[in-house]
């Protein structure tokens, strides 16, 4: 009994890093939203306001993904179960974020094709591939933060 009810709050220290929600988190966030911040904040801006929507997603889900990490880290939560919801709306709001972020780079860069060079458009593409990664990764950490949710 004890076994599952360790398995519905949290984890701390450093079985965070191993588990899947936040391992999937640690990879989406600091190696595919990392890499979509640098690709999109190293090209050429074509439309100022959505390519600025697409850097504050990217800065906002990584500050909020770091954030969370480092609580988990310190143990703030202290086994409570609604850091357990606190997680799942946090990942569902990240994956619809970067959702809309993928799709709109995808329109810039579709749209822009023939009036860019080509190192900047394998850019923009660079950055398309891995925002739809990014959101990939947020998505199978909803799943996950999900699961934990319902067994809690």
């Amino acid at each position: 009994m004890a076994r599952a009810a360790a398995q519905t709050c949290p984890p701390s220290g450093a079985a965070t890093l191993f588990l899947p929600p936040q391992a999937v988190k640690l990879t989406a966030l600091s190696i595919f939203g990392g890499l979509v911040w640098i690709l999109v904040a190293s090209t050429t801006v074509m439309v100022p306001m959505a390519q600025g929507w697409i850097m504050f997603v990217s800065v906002f889900c990584f500050v909020m993904s770091i954030s969370l990490l480092c609580l988990y880290l310190c143990g703030v939560h202290g086994g409570s179960r609604s850091w357990v919801t606190l997680d799942a709306f946090c990942q569902g709001t990240a994956a619809l974020f970067y959702l809309s972020a993928a799709v709109l780079e995808a329109y810039i860069t579709y749209n822009y094709s023939n009036t860019l060079l080509y190192t900047i458009y394998k850019e923009n593409i660079a950055a398309v591939v891995f925002a739809f990664l990014a959101t990939l990764m947020y998505v199978i950490h909803k799943v996950y933060s999900l699961l934990r949710w319902k067994s809690s």
